[in-house]
């Protein structure tokens, strides 16, 4: 169980960005990020990381059966992909206003 004192890592990367997987079986695949798990620093990518799942028979679902799921894979293993089809790196400025923005190292540009 965590502490209470224990704090969230904040990740490079947010919910609907855009990303490519560096390293693993799914290397070089691109996808759409459906989840963070901030507190422990995994994503959740639409169609990276597929796992079987063997389901029991329940009134929901009579028949069972066996179903792909995605699996959550680590922050560090997948990188932001810009508009242009770049991979990049992120950082943060305050803007005009004052508050923090994320911006790409490659470019830049604000995200």
């Amino acid at each position: 169980m965590k502490a209470q004192n224990e704090k969230v890592n904040k990740l490079h990367v947010k919910t609907g960005d855009t990303v490519k997987v560096i390293s693993g079986n799914d290397r070089g695949k691109t996808g759409r990020i459906v989840s963070v798990k901030r507190e422990l620093n995994k994503v959740i990518v639409e169609g990276i990381n597929l796992v079987t799942k063997h389901n029991k028979p329940s009134a929901k679902n009579p028949q069972g059966g066996i179903s792909k799921m995605e699996a959550p894979i680590h922050a560090s293993n997948v990188q932001l992909v810009t508009a242009s089809g770049a991979v990049t790196r992120t950082g943060k400025r305050a803007g005009e206003n004052g508050k923090l923005q994320r911006y790409s190292k490659k470019t830049g540009d604000l995200i």
